[in-house]
């Protein structure tokens, strides 16, 4: 239903993942130059996923600026193109179980649930359709 997701136009052999089971890594090229992860999240068919813009990390920092060839801890991973090249992440992920050994993706069960308060919503960007649909969330 999201004219701005990539399962907009259907099942293709590039939104072949996407449109598989939850909890793989859909990893796509995009400007020539960049790798983006989404993390597929509906049911098999349904093309659902979520772009993870950034994170936070909390180790491994030392490799993730000799990945990305910087020093700076703020704005590490704080851009989509920016994770990928930090973890690592391109077309040999893409498929991949995000339980796996390689690319594992949770949430750390002793921290306590989100209140609602917590996550905050604002303006998509980096698109041109359906820019004003909430669909955009910070923790």
């Amino acid at each position: 239903e999201d004219p701005a997701s990539h399962a907009a136009a259907g099942l293709t052999a590039r939104t072949k993942t996407l449109f598989g089971p939850a909890g793989h890594a859909y990893v796509y090229f995009t400007y020539g130059m960049h790798y983006c992860l989404n993390a597929v999240c509906g049911s098999a068919g349904s093309g659902q996923g979520v772009l993870l813009r950034a994170v936070e990390p909390v180790e491994g920092i030392e490799l993730m600026q000799e990945r990305r060839r910087k020093t700076d801890t703020v704005h590490l991973c704080d851009g989509p193109a920016k994770l990928t090249q930090a973890f690592a992440i391109g077309p040999k992920q893409n498929g991949q179980s995000l339980q796996s050994r390689t690319l594992y993706l949770a949430k750390n069960p002793a921290d306590p649930p989100l209140a609602p308060e917590e996550i905050h919503i604002s303006a998509r960007i980096g698109i041109s359709r359906a820019v004003d649909w909430p669909l955009r969330f910070v923790l």
